[in-house]
């Protein structure tokens, strides 16, 4: 499973202090089935851990995910900051999903090239 995320996700997790191990622990959850939404498209909610703060106090997280594929963060957002999204961007999300979907090897490599895409690192 390799795991992305996007420039802006980055930027904001970073402010808010998820960090790699985090983001691949959220998507090993997701693996073993502990998804919080469905929100279709390939679109996922899930509910991350921030320093200090715990699962309920932190921060949402939006994938688009597909099971045995790629994981990407496209979107993210603290609890006390919103409560959710709205339906326009939830399209906007599931549009965005399908065409981080369709890259190729070579399209992947140009997007983290780029500055677009950042591969979240496997820890080993």
């Amino acid at each position: 499973m390799r795991i992305f995320k996007n420039k802006a996700f980055n930027k904001w997790a970073g402010k808010e202090g998820l960090n790699d191990e985090v983001l691949r622990n959220a998507v090993t959850e997701m693996e073993q089935g502990l998804v919080d939404a469905d929100l279709g498209g390939h679109v996922f909610k899930k509910r991350v851990a921030i320093a200090g703060r715990g699962k309920s106090g932190g921060a949402r997280t939006l994938l688009a995910y597909k099971v045995g594929d790629k994981a990407f963060f496209i979107y993210g957002f603290a609890k006390n900051v919103r409560a959710n999204i709205k339906d326009d961007e939830l399209k906007g999300l599931k549009a965005y999903a399908n065409v981080l979907f369709g890259y190729n090897d070579k399209a992947l490599k140009k997007a983290i090239d780029a500055g677009l895409l950042i591969e979240v690192e496997r820890n080993e």
